[in-house]
């Protein structure tokens, strides 16, 4: 083994272009038709005619794609340009994740490790897949997973979305096994020496390691996106300045616009790539007079890919049929193409459901409810007098019957999983709070946009421009010029956005993108041919891009300047423990990351996870956070033992620390639990002393176990 020392400091191809056509297409740079063809004449374009020329293949690519020589090469151009933004993401994240933790020099433990909360819930699925015998093996334990929700046996693929998970394992054991076969390794080891008495672990680089292999292809999958970016902003504004504005924008703004570099398990970060594909390809249809059934495949397609692996996916694209439903009752959509996006819509959530093993939260959501009831309300109105159906008619007709279907789907299912949206939704405009709503409220993601993130904007001349592109548009619509009815829905969308991220700051990161989608709009003609010839809208985008790269640079180099190293002792203490100490079945309860992390990296069972998002788990995880409630040792005792606990993992940063006033865990409890209000914390109590009712088998300086009586447990 080579020796190192760990370093101090770390860190659908759009339709062929008419002369009307040529400001909204990628591969046809605006103009008039007088315009002559780039590279006419020239010898590279008869190669490109000449069959037997130096590139044949070009000639047959082209001809199967219909193309003239001049915008095969336009398009060759694009995809270039795209696939090097792609390249620059992947660079940069890969870059910040490993200045981040110095990922490369982590042990397997620590790596773990550093998948803090559901991030390590996610990952150990993978890492279930790839350590059982075969796939087939791995694939039915994640099915039948028994060690999530002790005693239950849970089906962790429907709960959880683990799709991406499920092909990347398969992926792992096919490059692994190919590599094995040939004999060619797969990734390079050293002992690492951490210094300050600890002892030295070994460090594994490359693509046989599971989570670099993990990292990788997550990063590959954001740097695609941000090619996708590209040939969006290409294909909006009619100019590959337009990309490029795009790429910069999010460059620029790229703290407010993603945190895969971050958090690389999270579900948003399979999910999101697919959404810019989606909406990409829902522009071409919406541009298209009369779009091919294949344009719609694909739709359907990039619409499944967006919803399998993240539950949140429906909230989206309820905000996309809004969108899409105000622009159809403004008269900006045909009632033709208006149905066939929401037959499309349709096929895709019951496929959804169909891959999701029945999750009954995808036919109670919002979302399925707005497809039916907007697909009725449409149906009608072509039926009768359309005068009838004025647009306020059909919009209050459309939110009524889709709150009304969407209860009483929720009755009939019996599903209460998504109640704790209303419930958020509902605190975020009353003086209500419960004890599940605090518990999101209380985290500053949830709650509402801070001033700093407008500011933002503003310094990065994003929010200038996005108000600049939309009064054009509302001017342009105005005079209704027929060219630019589609970015009616583009404004709209925006507009959804920016609600749901003023009242979840967590959403921003879907405002803050199509935020960049929209900047490319200052490159069209469309909107702002009245500034004169190509030159001087060119002068005037280079002089935007200008100011904006110098707030934007200084963003850059902050993310550049983040260098660190990650170590968590105290709980690679408690995980080498448990795993030396307990047996294989005993049962951990304890705070939601910290039990994440006992699943992963010790194998043993728990009661309570991160992922919040179901009744049961929420009920179960109000009886775990009991400890840390002012209710007698006894009650929580009894709780514990019910569910069937054996070890209680105690953090004393659970009981004093909060985010703000009224958001320490005995304060929350206060809002729960306002009979025991005033009286100690049980859990300030337990770290005193666990006497009589547990034992302490284990403690450092941030963790306590604490271990269920071998009598209490008869009473189970």
């Amino acid at each position: 083994m080579v020796v190192k020392t760990r370093k101090q400091n770390v860190k659908d191809q759009p339709p062929q272009p008419n002369v009307d056509d040529r400001d909204r297409n990628p591969f046809v740079s605006p103009g008039t038709g007088k315009s002559r063809r780039a590279g006419k004449g020239t010898p590279f374009n008869s190669l490109l005619h000449n069959k037997n020329g130096l590139f044949p293949g070009f000639s047959f690519i082209r001809s199967k794609l219909g193309l003239t020589p001049s915008a095969f090469v336009k398009l060759g151009i694009t995809l270039v340009l795209a696939a090097l933004a792609g390249y620059l993401h992947w660079y940069h994240l890969s870059r910040l994740f490993e200045n981040d933790r110095h990922f490369s020099h982590l042990s397997g433990l620590e790596k773990e490790m550093a998948f803090r909360t559901e991030m390590g819930l996610y990952y150990s699925y993978f890492k279930t897949i790839i350590e059982a015998p075969t796939f087939i093996n791995g694939l039915y334990l994640v099915m039948n997973d028994r060690l999530t929700e002790y005693p239950l046996v849970i089906n962790t693929l429907k709960r959880f979305n683990l799709y991406p998970e499920v092909v990347l394992a398969s992926w792992y054991r096919i490059y692994t096994d190919i590599m094995e076969f040939f004999g060619l390794p797969t990734k390079m080891c050293w002992s690492i020496n951490r210094g300050e008495g600890m002892a030295a672990v070994d460090g594994c680089e490359g693509m046989g390691d599971p989570a670099y292999f993990y990292v990788t292809f997550v990063f590959l999958l954001n740097g695609l996106m941000m090619s996708l970016f590209f040939i969006y902003g290409t294909y909006l504004s009619g100019s590959r300045l337009g990309g490029m504005v795009t790429v910069l924008c999010f460059f620029f703004n790229h703290g407010e616009s993603t945190r895969v570099m971050w958090t690389p398990p999270l579900r948003e970060s399979f999910s999101y790539p697919f959404l810019v594909l989606q909406m990409l390809l829902l522009t071409h249809i919406l541009r298209t007079r009369n779009p091919s059934r294949k344009a719609m495949w694909a739709l359907a397609i990039s619409n499944l890919c967006f919803m399998l692996p993240w539950q949140f996916a429906q909230f989206v694209l309820l905000t996309q049929v809004a969108s899409l439903f105000a622009s159809y009752i403004l008269g900006y959509i045909s009632p033709t193409k208006m149905q066939s996006l929401l037959v499309t819509h349709m096929i895709t959530l019951a496929v959804c459901f169909v891959l999701m093993f029945g999750n009954s939260m995808l036919l109670t959501s919002f979302y399925a409810s707005s497809l039916v009831s907007i697909w009725k309300t449409a149906s009608v109105c072509l039926l009768v007098d359309l005068s009838v159906c004025s647009q306020v008619m059909q919009g209050l007709v459309c939110v009524v019957s889709t709150v009304i279907l969407k209860f009483m789907l929720s009755a009939v299912f019996g599903a209460s999983d998504d109640a704790h949206i209303s419930s958020l939704i509902k605190s975020k405009f009353t003086s209500y709070k419960d004890f599940d709503t605090m518990m999101y409220t209380c985290a500053a993601e949830f709650d509402f946009m801070e001033i700093e993130t407008p500011l933002r904007y503003i310094k990065t001349l994003l929010l200038p421009i996005n108000m600049l592109v939309v009064a054009v548009i509302a001017g342009r619509v105005r005079l209704n010029l027929c060219a630019i009815h589609q970015l009616v829905y583009h404004s709209l969308q925006l507009i959804a956005f920016v609600v749901l991220a003023m009242l979840i700051m967590r959403l921003k990161l879907f405002l803050t993108p199509h935020m960049c989608i929209m900047a490319s709009l200052i490159c069209s003609k469309q909107l702002f041919g009245w500034i004169g010839e190509k030159f001087k809208l060119h002068v005037m985008v280079f002089g935007i891009l200008s100011i904006m790269a110098m707030q934007g640079a200084a963003n850059l180099q902050a993310q550049w300047g983040i260098m660190g190293e990650f170590s968590n002792l105290p709980q690679e203490q408690l995980l080498d423990w448990i795993r030396d100490n307990t047996p294989p079945n005993s049962v951990f309860a304890g705070a939601m990351p910290t039990m994440a992390s006992v699943k992963l990296s010790a194998g043993r069972p728990i009661v309570n996870h991160p992922h919040y998002e179901d009744a049961g788990l929420r009920e179960r995880t109000k009886l775990v956070y009991a400890m840390y409630s002012r209710k007698s040792a006894e009650v929580v005792k009894r709780n514990l033992m019910q569910m069937e606990v054996d070890y209680f993992v105690l953090e004393d940063s659970w009981c004093t620390r909060r985010s703000r006033p009224g958001c320490s865990m005995p304060e929350i409890w206060d809002v729960e639990d306002p009979q025991n209000a005033g009286k100690v914390p049980l859990c300030t109590l337990m770290s005193r002393d666990s006497r009589p009712h547990f034992a302490t088998v284990f403690h450092n300086n941030v963790y306590k176990v604490l271990k269920v009586p071998k009598a209490a447990k008869e009473l189970r």
